[in-house]
Order: C-alpha cells, then structure tokens, then sequence
C-alpha cells in the first residue's frame, strides 16, 4: 500500500442465527454521536461507558449490523442506559481506522469514561450477542490484557535487519503462501501490492519459485476482476479465489494498477496491461469526478445489507436497470495520492501521455483544494480531526513520482516540503518513528505510529535523500526503521512484512542511478529516458540533464562535454563510460535488472 490496506467487512461466528431483522423496533433509537472528547466528557458526567461503531461505507455487513444489532430492543435498551454510542466511517478518520484495521469493518470497540480501551471485537455482531457482550462489560469493566498490548514505545538499537533476522522474516514472508489455492492468505484472497513487490525483486534475481508464486498470484487475482465494468472487488472469501465481495475500494484500485504496471514492465506479458486497462476504465467511468480526482469506493450492496450476488451477475444494461450501488463522493488527498502515483508508474512503463496527464491534473487539484500549507494536505474539504499523516505521506510520493517521470522541478520542491511537514507535525519527541497524527497530549485516541506508513515514509524519504543529496531525509528514514525494527512491531504481521523487507532494502542499498545527458528535444535523449523510465526495479533514480536548462542535479558537475546524448550508470559519485545509444543502455539495464543486490556501504561504482 500501501500502502494503507483496505480491512475487510468480516462476519462474526458467535454459533447464533443471524437475524433478517429485529421483531420489535422501540419507539426510542439509538442516538448516534460523532467522535469528539465532548463524548467521552458526558461519559464521566453519566457514568457510561462509549461504544465505538467503526464502520465502512462499502461494507455489507456493517449495513447488515445496522439494520439488525443496532434496531434490536434489549440492544438498543442497554445502549441508552449505559452507553453513549459513536458512529465514525473509517474512511474519514485515518486514525482511528489505523488503530483499529486489524478488527475489521465492522469494529466494536468499548471505552471506560476515560477513555480506556475494555473490549474490541472483530466483525458482525447478532443481536443476541451483543446482548450479552454489552452485559458483560457492565458487569465486570476490566480491560481485556490481552488486547491492549502494543509495541509504540519500542526502539531498536541498529537500522539494519541482520542476515539471521531477515532471513526470518523471509520465511515468514513464505509461510503465508497457500500453495494449495494459490497467493498469500488463507481466509482471505486478495492482492498485497508489497508482497508481489518483494516476489518480482527475487525473480528478477533468479528465484524461481519467488516468480511462480507472483504469476499465480496475479492470474488468481484476474478472478477478482469485475467482468462487465472492470474495477477489482476488495477480495474473495472461504479460502478461495471464487466468494468475492463486491464493493469496490480505490486503495484496492491503486495497488493493482501498481502490481499490474510491475508485472508488465518486468515480464511484458500484455495480460498485465489487459487487466490495468480494465482498472482505469472503471475508475474514469465510476469513481472519478468532473475535476478529475478520485472519490473513495462503490459499494458493496446495491441496497445496503442485501446481498449482491445477483446483481453483480447481470450485464451491464441489467445492471443500470435496476439502479447503481452507491459511490462514496468525498475527495481524499491521500486516495488521491496512492492513483496519482499509480499513474504516474504506468504512464512510465507504458509510455502513455494520457496516464501523465490524468497524474498531474489530480496532483494540480489536491494542491490547490486540499493543502493545508507549509507542504501538509488535510484528508478533506473539512477534517472533524487532523491533520494525517497519511495524507502528506501519499501526496509527498506522489510528487516525487511525478518528478521522476516528468523531471520538473516543481514536483520535487512539492515532496520536499511534504517531507518537511512531516518531519514537523508526526515525529514523535519521546520515540522513534512518526504517530498517524499530531502527536499531542490528551488527545483521543493518543497518537501512535502505523505499520505501513512508517514502512512507507522509510521509501519516500529515502529516495527523496538520493534525488536531493539532502542528509535529513536518510534520517527520516532511520527514525522510522528504528521503530520498523524494534522487537515485537512484526509480530503477527504475517506476511505483511514484505513491505518492510523492501523498504529496509532500500534503505541500505544504492538505486539504479541512470543519469541522462541531452536537450529534451533530442530523439535519443528521449529514448534512453524512456528505456530508463521502463525499468523494472522501483529502486532506481532517473535523472535527465539537458545543460541549456540550468546546473545538474545536486551541483554533480562531472560529467564531460559530448556532441552527441549520452547516458550514465552512476554509483558512490563515479560513473561508467557515455552510452551513445538507445540499445547500449538497455542493454546494460537488463543485466542491471538481475544484479545481486550490493550494500549502500560497500556499493562499487558502475563499471564500464
């Protein structure tokens, strides 16, 4: 992701029969609060205790949970005596959707009038169930132990994985494979944009077993694929490829058009590129607005809590007969970011103006309508809290894929100022790595830092400390490894923990440095560009220095006068020989592509 990951809606197996719907509705209902210290304030005044209802719009069974749980009368009896309950979309509120995504949509959570967490559960809920959890929590307000551990403070002593620590988390990487039904994940089949990242680098390296896992992977992931409209569901349940759940979410988009660009740039197969046009389509025909951002996901239900099955089997004019399921029209800045970087890495695989223009004028509209200033973004047009991490984060990488792929300048003074940002407002004083928001005393829920996005900003800063020379940023990136790194983060990531393999890799390694000599109206400059740009390895700097343009990058001045373009492979400040020709550098680009992976401490530099 994320990438931040989509948590699935998932379906809570209490050994009750799940109710079509409440025999009795009371004439009183639930009165639904939003998230505020407010709530938690009349708490204490009452002496109640707050239910959180976390849900997700597109989600079937938090509609479901809607419709039953919350209309059952001795639920609704037991809610108004003792309870204030919230009702928060997830998708509006990254920080509590990161503190909670590994409960699902629907999350329930229970807080103490201090706001101490006593209970979390996972998924649907029936009525009977939430009867006697409900009770339970009245009767004895202890805090389950077990589910309040965390790791926040954690700080590891080096920024480095030692051989035998990355070996472990390789073997827990592979341990998640299903070799029975085929990709990662047993309950769940969907697409890890990380995990095939990681598969394709091995490949790429030789390991055979690494690229027949990421082929089946992606073949399986096809099934996912809505047939009429294009789109991909959010993932299939019961252990197999065939039980998908049909809502349609834009982190899901952007991971696979991300997945769909590297498998083509890497194999060429143009199934890839099949299945990343068939993305695109669905997003420029549903989820994109007249100004041409994204909004956030299309439903699961065509009416909420009725299954869909039926529906998502007919045409396309059967469809549209009946009506379509909702679009959830909110214009998030970090949605945004994760498509204009998706875009930006197919307009670079495949060469096509169109996917460059579509990047750029979202990037355009997210700076002019979402920037807080001093290089932030808010999520929204209006934050109830924030701002996000996530959402300078996304916008930041964004920007720096648009450096690469256009080599303006203005996107790279765009991440920089991200990368300011956030160094300013989510580094965390008393520990390492940057919270998911503002660090800041008494606050509810506290800020605490997030998996995937610290793995995330290890990536962008990193490769923002090779585009500038800037040392800072390589600290951004060790702060958030020592937090990555610490005993006890990885635990029960699964394997999840691919991402974090990449992105440490990246951090001890040296890019593919490609340095570009001409005028940008140079036929041959532009070719070598564009062979650079189609490298498969994401680890890569690609630069293009036309000197009728002004001083090279980082003030490098090394490189000699020639009559002709000419490309470089650079490393550790020395650089190979000039490359006269197109087919000279892709030539020595393949054989880049499956080089051993050398440390950033003892990287050679290019030979000739």
């Amino acid at each position: 992701m994320t990438l931040l990951r989509s948590c699935w809606c998932v379906l809570l197996l209490t050994g009750a029969v799940i109710f079509a719907a409440p025999a009795e509705v009371p004439s009183a209902p639930i009165v639904w609060h939003g998230w505020s210290d407010e709530v938690f304030a009349q708490a204490k005044r009452e002496n109640k205790f707050v239910l959180l209802d976390l849900e997700a719009v597109w989600c079937h069974w938090c509609h479901v949970m809607a419709e039953t749980t919350y209309l059952d009368p001795a639920v609704v009896r037991l809610m108004s005596d003792r309870y204030l309950a919230v009702r928060v979309d997830q998708d509006s509120r990254p920080d509590l959707a990161n503190r909670y995504e590994d409960y699902g949509w629907p999350a329930t959570v229970i807080y103490a009038p201090d706001g101490t967490e006593i209970v979390k559960k996972q998924g649907y809920i029936e009525p009977r169930g939430m009867v006697r959890l409900l009770q339970a929590v009245i009767d004895d307000p202890s805090p389950v132990a077990a589910q309040n551990v965390n790791h926040d403070n954690a700080v590891a002593s080096e920024t480095v994985l030692s051989p035998e620590r990355q070996a472990a988390l390789r073997a827990t990487w592979l341990a998640g494979y299903d070799d029975k039904e085929g990709g990662w994940g047993s309950s769940h089949k969907y697409l890890d944009v990380d995990t095939i990242e990681y598969a394709l680098r091995l490949a790429a390296r030789g390991d055979a077993r690494a690229a027949q896992m990421a082929r089946d992977t992606l073949r399986l992931q096809r099934k996912l694929v809505d047939p009429v409209w294009g789109g991909v569901y959010q993932y299939s349940a019961g252990g197999t490829w065939d039980e998908p759940h049909f809502e349609k979410i834009i982190s899901i988009q952007a991971d696979n058009l991300r997945a769909g660009a590297m498998a083509y740039a890497q194999w060429g197969d143009p199934a890839y590129l099949e299945t990343v046009r068939a993305i695109h389509n669905y997003l420029r025909t549903f989820l994109t607005n007249p100004d041409g951002v994204v909004y956030v996901s299309q439903d699961a239900d065509l009416v909420p809590g009725e299954h869909s099955a039926d529906y998502f089997s007919l045409d396309d004019a059967g469809r549209r007969a009946r009506g379509l399921p909702r679009v959830d029209q909110h214009i998030y800045a970090r949605e945004n970011g994760w498509i204009i970087s998706a875009l930006a890495q197919l307009a670079a695989v495949t060469g096509d103006a169109g996917y460059r223009a579509e990047a750029e004028r979202a990037a355009r509209w997210v700076n002019e309508h979402r920037a807080l200033g001093e290089g932030g973004f808010r999520h929204d047009e209006r934050d109830a809290a924030g701002p996000y991490l996530g959402d300078t984060l996304a916008m930041g990488r964004a920007f720096l894929a648009l450096h690469q792929l256009t080599q303006d300048p203005q996107w790279l003074g765009r991440a920089e100022a991200a990368a300011k940002f956030i160094e300013a407002h989510f580094r965390r004083v008393d520990a390492a790595g940057y919270a998911a928001s503002e660090p800041r005393q008494n606050v509810l829920p506290a800020p605490r830092p997030q998996f995937d996005e610290n793995l995330n900003l290890v990536r962008f800063t990193t490769a923002l400390a090779h585009v500038t020379g800037r040392a800072d940023y390589r600290t951004m990136a060790e702060n958030s490894l020592r937090w990555l790194l610490a005993a006890g983060v990885t635990d029960n990531r699964g394997f999840s923990v691919a991402g974090l393999l990449v992105a440490e890799e990246e951090a001890r390694t040296d890019p593919v440095h490609v340095m570009i000599l001409g005028g940008k109206d140079d036929p041959v400059a532009q070719g070598m560009f564009a062979a650079s740009l189609r490298l498969p390895d994401q680890h890569k700097l690609v630069e293009w220095w036309d000197r009728r343009s002004g001083p090279p990058p980082r003030g490098e001045d090394i490189f000699p006068e020639l009559p002709q373009a000419a490309a470089f492979l650079c490393a550790n400040g020395a650089c190979s020989s000039p490359l006269g020709s197109v087919a000279a550098l892709e030539k020595r680009l393949a054989q880049l592509a499956v080089a051993p992976v050398k440390s950033t401490h003892g990287a050679a530099a290019a030979q000739n």
